[in-house]
């Protein structure tokens, strides 16, 4: 089952994509700039062998729900995310509102 909802933050509209997969689930929460991911994202490649793309992202890791995602630090980032300020141990809803 995919759940997409619209979430806002501190007046900042982001979208809420949520994937039931077996066993696991699979969270973002995204807009047109950047966005922060469960533990199934991978910060190395997009860091490594998708550095050209440019991606603002972050990873966070043990998380079951979309307000866990928000609420949890981030493990990882990448380096247009740092670029921003966000920052490995940020949590997610800080890092979101410093990609608008």
């Amino acid at each position: 089952m995919i759940d997409l909802k619209p979430i806002d933050i501190q007046g900042h509209s982001f979208q809420c994509v949520s994937v039931q997969l077996p066993k696991t689930n699979l969270l973002v929460v995204t807009n047109d700039k950047g966005y922060i991911m469960c533990g199934a994202l991978d910060v190395a490649l997009l860091n490594e062998k998708l550095k050209d793309r440019k991606v603002i992202a972050g990873r966070a890791v043990g998380v079951k729900t979309i307000e866990q995602l928000l609420d949890a630090p981030l493990e990882s980032v990448t380096y247009e995310a740092e670029a921003l300020g966000i920052h490995k141990g940020m949590i997610g809803r800080e890092a979101l509102l410093k990609m608008i």
